[in-house]
Formats: structure tokens, C-alpha cells, sequence
């Protein structure tokens, strides 16, 4: 004896006595039928939802793998065209991220869920996570941005939301640098994409600009010849026979309180920068003295006035 079903007809279409009429025989069915059956019945469904379970699962493992097998795809065809690291991780988390939902759906579909009704749940889902989260959305649409104006790519020393780190990674909500002391930055993609970003790495070649300060009463073009030393002694400093360089520039810059500031202008390549800065500043301590160039210190000069007194 099986147990027959009520046709699919909206519960709002019956009367109260049809329903209860319903209930009733229902119950008198299952009343009038025999517990093996009922068992038998049960373990055949548990079965069934058993075999689906285990098909949705290995479904949902492969497809993990096949994922996961794309995204190697990905960036390997990336990698071979040399496009930029950024690029490529987040077009790799993208596609990857958009596949597992994609998986996830069929996976539920196979168990017997209405799929049509899971997407439009997954939808009202998404519109109300999406104003609950719509910082992430916001740096979603900063990393398109990023990509599209692509300001820098990975490698390159930049200057952002007060940090300063080279690019390590772009993915679809935020950017990592590492610092110069090897810690981890995360930037979200909305504020960066909006805030003011200082590109170290875009350009070839960098000036490089000294301030110091000597005594009042220091010969100027001693000053200067000693300096012209110091820099003609590195290779790495550049002049103008470099397309996109000037010759070493020294000016008297300012007349300070204690003494007058020279200031000092060199190119050089970007990656040469900091060396560069730390070897001249090192040589300004240790030669400038040599030559009989002294730096001031903080001086105050003080006037006694005496007057007669009646």
C-alpha cells in the first residue's frame, strides 16, 4: 500500500472543511498503513538522498579541482605573455571566486533544490549583504579601477594612504605591499583607487636632493668644489650626457639663523636612490670637516646695553 499525493493546488484554494477533510485522510493512511512499510519507505528515500548527497559531493570535489586546474591555466597564460603580477592575481581570484559560486549552485541543484528559487534567494542575499558590505563592493570597483588606470604594478615602490612598500599582490578587494622592513601592508582597493598615490618606480631615473648647512663666513666656492668631489667620486651619479638628466646642480639655498644651507642636486637611476642619498650624506660628514668646512650649531646672539643711571 502506497501512500498517494496531494496534487500541487495553492492551500489558499481550499475551504476550511476540504482541508480538514485533507488532514484527516491522511492521517487515517498513515494510520492504516504497516510500520515495515513505513520503514521501507523511509530507508528507500534515505538511500536516494544518500546517493545524491554523495554525487553532489564528488561533483563539488571536481569541480574544485577543475578550478583550481583554470586558475593554474590562467596564470601560466599570463605568465607567458609577461603581464603585469597584478593583473594577474586578480583576474586569477576573480575567475576563480565567480566559478565556485557557479559550482556551488549545481551542487545544490543535484540535491533537488529549485535552483530558479536558490538564485533568486542568492540574489536578495546578495543585494542585502551588498548594502550591509558596500565597503566591499566599493573596493571591488577600486580594483577595476586599478586595473583599467593601472597607476602601478607589482614591483613597484610606491607612497599610498601613508604607507610605503612595494606591490606584492592585487586581488580583487584589496593591494599588499611589503614594506622595507618586510611587513605585510593590506590597502583596500576603494580608498587607494581614490587617495593620492606617489609612484617611486614609474620613472627610470630620480633626483636626488641634499640640504646642509655651514658657518657663516665658509668660502662658497670651496664649498662647492669640495661637494663637486664627492660627487664625481660615485659612477652611479648621473649628468646630463644621460637622456633625461642634468649635471650636478649646487646653489646656496637659504640663509639660516646659525648658518647658510647649501642645497645639492643629483640624478640618478631609481633603483640607485637610497644608496645614493645615504653615500653622500655619509661623505658630506666625513669630508666637508676635512676640507675646513665646519657646520654650524644652534647659536643665539646676546647685546648688553649698559645706561647711566641718575
Amino acid at each position: 500500500m502506497t501512500l498517494q499525493t496531494i496534487p500541487e493546488v495553492p492551500v489558499e484554494k481550499f475551504s476550511p472543511d476540504t482541508l480538514k477533510y485533507i488532514a484527516e485522510s491522511t492521517f487515517e493512511k498513515l494510520a492504516s498503513t504497516p510500520i515495515d512499510q513505513l520503514l521501507r519507505d523511509l530507508l528507500t528515500d534515505t538511500i536516494h538522498f544518500g546517493i545524491k548527497v554523495i554525487i553532489a559531493l564528488l561533483i563539488y570535489l571536481a569541480g574544485l579541482w577543475i578550478i583550481r586546474r583554470i586558475k593554474n591555466l590562467l596564470i601560466r597564460i599570463f605568465t607567458r605573455r609577461e603581464a603585469d603580477r597584478a593583473l594577474i592575481t586578480f583576474v586569477s581570484s576573480l575567475v576563480s571566486i565567480s566559478l565556485t559560486v557557479l559550482l556551488i549552485i549545481i551542487s545544490v541543484g543535484i540535491l533537488g533544490v529549485n535552483t530558479t528559487s536558490l538564485a533568486a534567494l542568492l540574489a536578495a542575499g546578495g543585494m542585502a549583504v551588498g548594502m550591509a558590505l558596500s565597503g566591499t563592493v566599493q573596493n571591488f570597483a577600486g580594483g577595476i579601477m586599478l586595473m583599467i588606470f593601472k597607476p602601478f604594478k607589482a614591483g613597484d615602490f610606491i607612497d599610498a594612504l601613508g604607507y610605503s612598500g612595494t606591490v606584492s599582490e592585487v586581488n580583487i578587494v584589496s593591494t599588499k605591499l611589503v614594506s622595507i622592513d618586510n611587513k605585510v601592508i593590506i590597502l583596500p582597493n576603494g580608498a587607494l583607487s581614490g587617495g593620492n598615490i606617489n609612484n617611486y618606480s614609474q620613472k627610470e631615473f630620480r633626483r636626488v636632493d641634499q640640504y646642509f648647512d655651514v658657518e657663516y663666513g665658509s668660502d662658497f666656492d670651496h664649498v662647492k668644489e669640495a661637494m663637486l668631489e664627492i660627487i664625481k667620486s660615485d659612477e652611479r651619479i648621473l649628468d646630463s650626457s644621460t637622456p633625461g638628466c642634468a649635471d650636478p646642480f649646487i646653489s646656496l639655498y637659504e640663509l639660516k639663523e646659525s648658518g647658510i644651507r647649501i642645497v645639492s642636486r643629483v640624478w640618478v637611476r631609481a633603483g640607485n636612490y637610497w644608496d645614493v642619498f645615504f653615500f653622500l650624506n655619509e661623505n658630506i660628514y666625513k669630508q666637508l670637516p676635512q676640507k675646513g668646512i665646519s657646520f654650524p650649531f644652534p647659536q643665539l646672539d646676546v647685546h648688553v646695553s649698559e645706561k647711566n643711571q641718575s
